[in-house]
């Protein structure tokens, strides 16, 4: 496994976003500066066939509509090589959410995402068994780990306002250890 190690730099609340132009796997244009004056969600996650991150995609893709109404828009991250990501039709289906393949994990390392072991083992020790289930029963996609997948990528979720700056990070304790969804949408209502 040639992994890139993450160095954790973190990001911190108040600062401008660091700002990218990407395709997402959709072959589109994702401008960060083109979502200025909306409220943004950004969301980190780990392989294409991980239970946890895809509950919690699930989760965000049926809120997307609701707070897209809200003025808060989402862009979500997976370090799965785009063929992985477009071979899954759960993630086909994000659309219209940008889905953006990072397998070489620039942007991962520029938001400042950790890279640990020990947090990944704990959330797999502690609850992979029931996560797995949930995402069986939802239908979503579960599958070992591909090409430069890494096992110790840890999740992080940012809220930028409507200038760009980070109000809200993120870098998650565990694989199940998200923002809360209500948050999100106090996050959204608050003008």
């Amino acid at each position: 496994m040639g992994n890139a190690v993450l160095n954790h730099h973190p990001l911190t609340i108040n600062v401008a976003a660091p700002t990218f132009e990407l395709i997402d796997i959709y072959d589109r244009v994702t401008n960060l500066e083109t979502f200025r004056g909306k409220k943004v969600f950004i969301g980190f996650f780990r392989h294409a066939g991980c239970p946890f991150c895809n509950l919690r995609v699930h989760a965000l893709q049926k809120e997307h509509e609701n707070l897209k109404e809200k003025n808060l828009e989402m862009i979500l991250f997976f370090e799965s090589k785009k063929q992985i990501m477009l071979s899954s039709t759960f993630h086909q289906e994000i659309s219209p959410i940008p889905l953006i393949s990072d397998p070489e994990k620039v942007w991962y390392q520029t938001y400042g995402l950790e890279s640990s072991a020990a947090k990944s083992v704990k959330s797999h020790l502690t609850s992979f068994i029931q996560t797995a289930i949930k995402a069986k029963l939802k239908g979503l996609p579960m599958h070992p780990m591909a090409d430069g997948e890494s096992i110790n990528t840890i999740p992080a979720e940012f809220l930028l306002d409507e200038d760009l700056i980070i109000r809200k990070v993120h870098y998650a304790n565990g694989l199940n250890d998200r923002i809360s969804m209500d948050y999100i949408y106090s996050f959204a209502e608050t003008s």
